[in-house]
């Protein structure tokens, strides 16, 4: 078996999720059933953050069942191989921040989306979630798999015998 720098590995995980300007926010709906959609996000202090509208189905999702997974991958431009995509994903518990205060999360999104954009959205009925993410999977491509344990700091390879050779983020 080839050996993995861990370290390194984690600062190129680390900078795939600081690179990456949308998540795709996974609940489920008063059925049941999944429901996924593509979302605005900035990252500060371990927290993932996106203002979502109070008439998206993800607000209502999220103040009924606060927990859900936050998915980002690669962008798809990259390369048409779906293995060799990077992938992290990520169980979250959601808490709604509301809309007033939090400057400082604000003023990240107006960076990297605009600061015309973020007041205009601030003038209709957003609100801001904050998502602590729990525990994840991170996908290097081609299947070299790490365990996260954002908390803990914990990183760790996946031997794909110790869990079954499944690939999935």
């Amino acid at each position: 078996m080839k050996p993995h720098d861990d370290e390194a590995i984690r600062a190129q995980m680390l900078n795939f999720v600081g690179s990456l300007k949308t998540l795709v926010l996974s609940t489920v709906d008063e059925l049941g059933s999944p429901y996924a959609s593509y979302a605005p996000f900035v990252r500060k202090d371990g927290l993932f953050y996106v203002y979502l509208s109070r008439i998206a189905d993800h607000y209502r999702h999220l103040e009924r069942s606060p927990l859900t997974d936050a998915l980002l991958i690669e962008d798809e431009s990259r390369t048409a191989n779906p293995f060799a995509r990077r992938r992290a994903r990520f169980a979250c518990r959601a808490e709604n921040l509301g809309n007033e205060g939090h400057e400082a999360i604000f003023a990240l999104f107006a960076e990297r989306f605009g600061q015309s954009t973020i007041a205009m959205l601030r003038g209709l009925d957003f609100s801001l979630f904050a998502l602590e993410p729990r525990t994840g999977r991170y996908v290097a491509g081609f299947g070299r798999a790490y365990d996260i344990d954002p908390a803990g700091g914990g990183f760790a390879h996946v031997d794909r015998a110790g869990h079954g050779g499944a690939e999935q983020a």
